[in-house]
């Protein structure tokens, strides 16, 4: 019988006997931790771009991550809450560039849950807003990892940073969400609904579709519609436009307002006038 009187001595006589008997106990502890992981996704709204206008509940997740996934439009800032030893992983998709493919996104989600254990899938504005968020969720379940959603601030709701309100009483009573470039790359044939509507009309990823979007109004008779242009919501070098529909190319152009940027079409870009 061997008598151990001491935390050392029981280390040494643990490493003695794994060289003896060709044993990786620092691998086995490592399986160990790993066996001990519970795989757990948390989809995260970044909110529009101010680090500030993450939610509490936002905060608090990312203090206790092992792996962040991060989106172009998600702040970096928000990455110095996570601890140390958290990995940063970009994944980001430059509009009309470079871009991580979903398939890839899907597969480092299941990589660092069953490694990592907490992952958290950090996205630009709100991720069930034409972020593909819900296709990550789907995605974590069918392969056996707890899913938890957090929202987030959607870039239209700081349209109020410039005072364009999306309702205003007996002005708009409704709210149309269009995205301007579908999956064929087309402009949704959604809008021309909503042109028939009295709705303020938010157009998400549109500045390449402006002059389809400035004919399609003036085509319906709407080409006087005032709107506006709002890109880098909420950041320092947020900017804005303002005009009638029709003329939103030649006033994206001449302001050099470009993507990311929201379009808001309606009556209530006009009430601060």
């Amino acid at each position: 019988m061997i008598f151990l009187d001491s935390i050392s001595d029981i280390i040494k006589f643990l490493i003695d006997f794994g060289k003896k008997n060709d044993i990786d106990f620092k691998k086995l502890v490592k399986m160990k931790e790993i066996s001990d992981t519970i795989p757990e996704l948390y989809v995260l709204g970044a909110g529009p771009g101010d680090p500030e206008l993450i939610t509490v509940k936002g905060y608090r997740i990312l203090q206790k991550a092992k792996a962040v996934l991060y989106d172009n439009l998600a702040n970096k800032d928000l990455l110095s809450l996570t601890p140390d030893g958290c990995e940063h992983i970009y994944v980001g998709k430059q509009p009309y560039g470079d871009y991580t493919p979903q398939e890839q996104i899907h597969q480092l989600i299941k990589h660092f849950a069953f490694n990592k254990g907490t992952v958290v899938r950090l996205k630009g504005g709100d991720p069930f807003i034409f972020g593909r968020g819900f296709e990550e969720v789907l995605f974590a379940r069918e392969n056996g990892i707890k899913t938890c959603f957090i929202p987030g601030i959607t870039s239209m709701q700081a349209s109020g940073l410039e005072d364009i309100p999306l309702t205003h009483r007996t002005i708009s009573e409704s709210v149309w969400i269009v995205t301007g470039t579908k999956k064929d790359g087309r402009l949704s044939a959604d809008l021309q609904l909503a042109i028939q509507s009295k709705a303020t009309v938010v157009i998400y990823m549109g500045m390449k579709k402006l002059d389809e979007i400035a004919q399609t109004y003036i085509e319906a008779g709407c080409g006087n519609m005032p709107a506006a242009i709002i890109q880098h919501a909420s950041l320092p070098n947020q900017k804005s436009v303002r005009g009638m529909v029709k003329d939103l190319p030649e006033l994206a152009e001449s302001n050099q307002l470009t993507y990311p940027a929201i379009i808001i079409i309606g009556e209530v870009t006009n009430l601060s006038n």
